[in-house]
């Protein structure tokens, strides 16, 4: 990645300055409460047993979520501050760890059944080191879990961006009155395909959900359904290793 395109989102202190606001906004905030999270249960299914690890987990309420349903799981996030608020919440004694999604992973290969990159690898310009990490950290046939921001959210706010390019977006959030800039690399739904396959992932399912049918309705607008233009989910299959053949 260029000096250019080096976004604090990819400096590995940089959710530190917000990291308690942006976990108490999110808690039972519309988009991770009631739409992320209850979308990425539903797609893993039953976990018991499982081995699972949370790419960019935050303050971990997925980690604890994916523990309650008897998962064996382990988290890593950028960000000291957000590990530190994980292991307020989960404990001392669990698997946590401070590491860059966009470094070689601190894990062995084929060490897990499952995989999640909830909206994490939008942060990235290049998502082909860090799905080759993740792929090496499954077990051939393990599913890969990614949410990012869907990709016409740029064409349609705005029409003269050009859709196929890979293009940064810099945003303004306020996280529980905490002002927070953030800069998401949107790029084309065939790019993100591209990128899955090259990396040895296979595309078993995509999916635009609806919210939670828990959610409070005070969280949505009068003109909002149960349905919008947020996220888009991918549940991925680790691909066998390719063996390379003898030249006779």
């Amino acid at each position: 990645m260029s000096s250019e395109a080096q976004t604090a989102e990819q400096r590995p202190d940089h959710y530190d300055s917000f990291a308690e606001a942006y976990a108490r906004a999110n808690e039972n905030g519309l988009f991770n409460r009631w739409y992320a999270r209850p979308a990425v249960l539903d797609l893993l299914g039953d976990v018991a047993g499982r081995r699972i690890l949370d790419a960019g987990c935050g303050s971990g309420p997925i980690v604890a979520d994916l523990k309650e349903r008897g998962a064996s799981v382990a988290g890593f996030d950028a960000s000291p501050a957000m590990i530190r608020l994980a292991r307020e919440r989960l404990g001392d004694d669990a698997d946590l760890k401070v590491a860059n999604l966009a470094l070689p992973l601190p894990y062995d290969n084929e060490a897990f059944d499952d995989a999640l990159a909830v909206l994490v690898l939008h942060y990235l310009e290049d998502w082909s080191g860090p799905l080759t990490e993740l792929r090496r950290v499954l077990r051939p046939g393990g599913r890969l879990v990614v949410v990012v921001n869907h990709p016409v959210i740029t064409p349609v706010l705005d029409p003269e961006v050009d859709y196929f390019a890979t293009v940064p977006k810099t945003e303004e959030y306020d996280f529980d009155g905490v002002s927070a800039t953030l800069t998401i690399w949107y790029r084309s739904l065939s790019a993100m395909s591209e990128s899955f396959t090259a990396a040895g992932f296979r595309i078993s399912a995509i999916s635009e959900p609806p919210v939670s049918p828990d959610t409070p309705p005070e969280l949505l607008s009068p003109s909002e359904s149960n349905r919008f233009l947020g996220f888009i989910f991918f549940t991925l299959e680790a691909e066998p290793a390719r063996s390379s053949t003898p030249v006779s």
